[in-house]
């Protein structure tokens, strides 16, 4: 049983690493670095026009390597994935996966860091007495449908924080504006509460993690990218279209025009 599984699990590893994408259009494409049996899994997941969601490929490695990040993307590049049309890209707090987002995809990328993360990491630089106050805040600007409110809101709150903690006051400004892009875009909130962070991964990879709880003892990284891809592929089938996904159209529309606003702004500059 256990050689079946072993090379049952291959072939699904072999299966995720070489899925071809010619033809296919995902404008919303999310990455992000999961903790996973002792290691970190950079998992990327794209949405279609229709809202359908799809593993596009997975890589041990931590986000805050670009050159991995960069490896990954250029591979799902090679296996035909587009990166000539506006694409949004929900990223974690990491700066190596934005530059590699970058790097590769160019002025077509549109990029919205993860809420969840930007929040954790500003609490962690923070005293616990001032949590619920740099929470409320949060909050308060990520609920926003004016963009420019929410952006003052964010600075008042750097200017806070600079008194509390210089780090956290970092952390806030660092990436600010893009912690905001869908309510730049306009984005509806059946479709925005889904991409303002990297949850869609997380919960494929709880069905990863739910897969591989009974392995005890983690040999090689070829195990864990045997069993990662099993567990994924196991949520993949389960996977339904998000949420919200009559807006897709409106949302496609929406970074074809921030992508033309940009380089428009780059060609008067």
């Amino acid at each position: 049983m256990s050689r079946a599984f072993l090379e049952a699990s291959r072939r699904e590893v072999q299966q995720l690493v070489e899925r071809r994408f010619e033809g296919m259009r995902f404008p919303v494409i999310l990455i992000d670095g999961i903790d996973y049996a002792g290691t970190t899994m950079v998992v990327v997941l794209g949405l279609e026009n229709d809202g359908r969601k799809r593993i596009l490929g997975f890589r041990e490695g931590a986000t805050e390597n670009a050159e991995v990040c960069k490896a990954l993307i250029e591979e799902l590049c090679d296996r035909g994935l587009c990166r000539d049309k506006p694409t949004l890209f929900v990223l974690d707090g990491s700066k190596a996966l934005r530059k590699a987002v970058v790097d590769v995809w160019g002025r077509q990328a549109v990029i919205q860091r993860c809420q969840l993360h930007k929040k954790r990491n500003v609490q962690a630089h923070v005293p616990e007495r001032h949590w619920e106050e740099i929470r409320r805040r949060l909050n308060e600007a990520y609920h926003q449908t004016d963009y420019g409110r929410a952006v003052r809101i964010l600075k008042n709150t750097a200017a806070l924080l600079d008194r509390i903690s210089p780090d956290a006051a970092a952390s806030l400004r660092e990436g600010l504006e893009e912690t905001l892009m869908l309510i730049r875009l306009g984005l509806p909130p059946e479709l925005f509460v889904h991409l303002s962070s990297t949850n869609l991964i997380e919960s494929s990879l709880a069905t990863a993690r739910k897969v591989s709880r009974n392995v005890k003892r983690w040999r090689d990284g070829d195990m864990r990218r045997r069993w990662c891809a099993t567990g994924l592929l196991a949520a993949e089938k389960r996977f339904r279209r998000v949420k919200g996904y009559r807006h897709m159209l409106q949302l496609i529309d929406a970074i074809e025009r921030a992508v033309g606003e940009t380089n428009a702004v780059r060609k008067t500059a």
